[in-house]
């Protein structure tokens, strides 16, 4: 691993030397990494493997749901239950604190979601997904027809009741996140290799959508997907060699360059400067300088 530098601010978000650490290995392609900043333990995926794995506070990795339905992207609500994307039902969930399963969202207009990808929660609670196909291909989901004609991004009230299709002129939108005041939602798409940018109104409605940043430059494999803000409201998404840091003017800082191809990534530790990162077959570790921003 090393630290490409592109603007002095990178500077401060990660020391230049500092040091990769393995923590786990032989996963098929994981993702969807969450701390819990509580019971401080990380929840990841691994797709084609069909389970979800959690390290705990003792450093061992076991499992945590198999079969997990093919589960992608997590992320937590305020009250620190789990909300997973599963590609292999086309659906969202919630995990329950008794451990029970609540379906969030399968369709829009009667018509099945492609495959819900990656999951935000609002400071409000309202629910915000993308819904690419890859979940409805070989080895990253179940092979089968495709009902919905577009690949959008949508919004669903904590109850499911209620799904709204916030865009629709998407390629492949994969990776999502709010800005520290959450008026703005970044979407990127994978397809693309840009940044989009929303304004969320107070009703959780989206104008705008403009593209922000292009993820392009840089030497080695990747493209946008796992996406992220941390506390200074930079925003981080992963693209060509790693994972690139962008402030919230769209100056892109730097890469933290990644031995392996990188999907996604998350803040942890007791002061959230354990920056984790999903690569492929394995899960890896460096210490920040800035912190994540903790999920509730």
């Amino acid at each position: 691993m090393t630290i490409e530098i592109r603007a002095e601010g990178m500077h401060d978000i990660v020391d230049a030397d500092a040091t990769l650490e393995k923590i786990a290995g032989d996963f098929l392609f994981t993702e969807g990494p969450i701390w819990h900043p509580v019971e401080k333990h990380l929840t990841f995926s691994d797709i084609p493997g069909n389970e979800q794995f959690r390290l705990g506070a003792d450093g061992k990795v076991s499992s945590y749901r198999a079969p997990s339905e093919m589960g992608n992207g997590n992320t937590y609500d305020a009250e620190g239950r789990m909300l997973t994307c599963q590609h292999a039902t086309s659906s969202v969930t919630r995990t329950e604190h008794d451990g029970g399963l609540t379906v969030l969202a399968t369709h829009y207009n009667g018509k099945a979601l492609n495959s819900p990808n990656d999951v935000v929660v609002r400071n409000d609670g309202l629910i915000y997904f993308t819904d690419p196909t890859y979940g409805r291909m070989d080895y990253f989901g179940v092979e089968r027809a495709l009902e919905m004609g577009a690949q959008g991004v949508y919004c669903v009230t904590p109850d499911g009741k209620t799904v709204t299709q916030l865009a629709d002129d998407f390629a492949q939108p994969n990776g999502l996140c709010f800005s520290l005041d959450h008026k703005t939602l970044y979407v990127n798409d994978t397809e693309h290799k840009h940044i989009r940018k929303f304004d969320i109104a107070e009703d959780g409605t989206a104008t705008g959508g403009e593209v922000w940043v292009e993820v392009t430059t840089g030497e080695g494999e990747g493209h946008p997907d796992g996406m992220k803000i941390d506390s200074k409201g930079n925003v981080y998404c992963t693209g060509p060699g790693g994972v690139h840091v962008i402030t919230p003017e769209g100056e892109t800082l730097g890469v933290i360059r990644m031995a392996e191809f990188t999907a996604n990534f998350a803040w942890g530790g007791a002061d959230l400067t354990d920056m984790y990162f999903t690569s492929s077959t394995s899960l890896y570790r460096i210490k920040v300088k800035t912190p994540g921003l903790a999920l509730f």
